[in-house]
C-alpha cells in the first residue's frame, strides 16, 4: 500500500515531468518501485526517453526494464503496436527469456486472442508452476470474458499455493459478494482477519456479510465485529456504528422476553446512537433530522 507521503512524492514528480521539469526516468522509476499504475503517463514519458538515443544510452542495463514497464503500459492504453515493437526488441536482446513470452501471452490477451494466450500462459506454468503474475493474468483473463466462475477457480487454485495473498483473498470475496454467496464470501474475510487482525476493513465486510446472513449466532457475530472495527479505527466509523445500532435492533426482535439480552443491547445500541449523533453535529448537521428519525424507527422496531 502506497502511503500518503509516498504519494505526495510522486504526484509532486509527476507534476514537475508534465511541466518540463525534467526527471523522468526517475519519475518512472518510483511508478515501478511503487507499483501504481499510471499507464498513460509512463507511455508518454517512458516513449520519451526509448526514442531518444542519447537518453536511452545513460540507462546502462535499466534500458530494458525500462521497455518492458512501457510495453505492459501501451496494453494497458491499447497502443498495441507499440507494446508489439517493445516486445520484439526485448525478444532480439533475451531470445530464450521466460519474462519475455510472458509480455508475449499479455500481448495476445490484450488483443483478444484468448485462446492464444491461455495456451501461452500453459506452457509458461510447465517450465514455472509457481509463476506468480501468470496466475494472476489468468484470473484477470477470465474476469476480462465475463467468466466468473472460471476466475473463481483459478483464485481457488491460485490460493491453494499461494495462500498468504491477502488482495487475492479480498478479490474472491468480493467476488462470492457479487453473486451473493455469502458463505463463501465468510469464509475469505475470516482468513483475512486471521493473517491481518488490525485492519478494520476486513473486520467491516467480515461483519456486513454475516449480517446479511442473519439469524441470531451470524447477528450477534456481526455485532461483536462491528464494535472491533469502531475499536480498530477510534470509535470513527460510522458504517460500522450503525452497523451495531442495526445488529442491536434485530436482535432484539429474536429474543424478546431474554430480559439480560436485551438489557445489554439496548445499551450498547445507546451507545452507538449517541456516537453517531456527535459524529453528524460535528460533519453534517443538516442531515441530524434524518438520523433521528431513523435511529427512533430502529429502537421502536426493538
Amino acid at each position: 500500500m502506497v502511503t500518503k507521503t509516498e504519494e505526495t512524492q510522486l504526484n509532486s514528480l509527476e507534476n514537475q515531468v508534465d511541466n518540463g521539469g525534467g526527471g523522468a526516468w526517475e519519475y518512472l522509476s518510483l511508478v515501478r518501485k511503487l507499483k501504481v499504475r499510471r499507464s498513460d503517463k509512463v507511455l508518454k514519458h517512458g516513449l520519451s526517453i526509448l526514442n531518444n538515443p542519447k537518453l536511452r544510452s545513460t540507462l546502462g542495463p535499466d534500458e530494458w526494464t525500462l521497455y518492458e514497464q512501457v510495453a505492459v503500459a501501451a496494453m494497458d492504453c491499447q497502443c498495441l503496436d507499440v507494446a508489439k515493437d517493445c516486445t520484439k526488441v526485448l525478444r532480439k536482446k533475451f531470445p530464450e527469456s521466460k519474462r519475455v513470452g510472458r509480455l508475449e501471452a499479455m500481448l495476445l490477451e490484450a488483443k483478444g486472442s484468448w485462446e492464444l494466450a491461455e495456451k501461452a500462459y500453459a506452457s509458461l506454468l510447465e517450465d514455472n508452476p509457481l509463476d506468480q503474475t501468470i496466475h494472476k493474468r489468468r484470473v484477470a483473463m477470465a474476469k476480462a470474458q465475463g467468466n466468473v466462475s472460471g476466475a473463481i477457480e483459478w483464485l481457488n487454485k491460485y490460493l491453494e499455493i499461494f495462500m498468504a495473498d491477502h488482495d487475492a483473498w479480498r478479490e474472491l470475496a468480493e467476488i462470492y459478494v457479487s453473486l451473493q454467496m455469502y458463505k463463501q464470501a465468510a469464509f475469505c474475510y475470516e482468513e483475512l482477519i486471521l493473517s491481518q487482525p488490525t485492519v478494520p476493513l476486513y473486520h467491516l465486510a467480515y461483519a456486513d456479510v454475516l449480517y446479511t446472513l442473519g439469524g441470531l449466532e451470524n447477528l450477534q457475530t456481526a455485532k461483536k465485529y462491528y464494535a472491533s472495527t469502531i475499536d480498530l479505527t477510534g470509535g470513527k466509523n460510522t458504517r460500522a456504528l450503525f452497523g451495531v445500532c442495526l445488529c442491536s435492533s434485530a436482535i432484539a426482535q429474536l429474543v424478546k422476553g431474554k430480559s439480560k439480552e436485551d438489557k445489554e443491547g439496548s445499551q450498547v445500541q445507546s451507545l452507538a446512537a449517541k456516537a453517531l449523533e456527535k459524529d453528524y453535529k460535528q460533519r453534517a448537521p443538516d442531515k441530524l433530522p434524518q438520523l433521528t428519525t431513523a435511529l427512533k424507527s430502529l429502537t421502536l422496531s426493538s
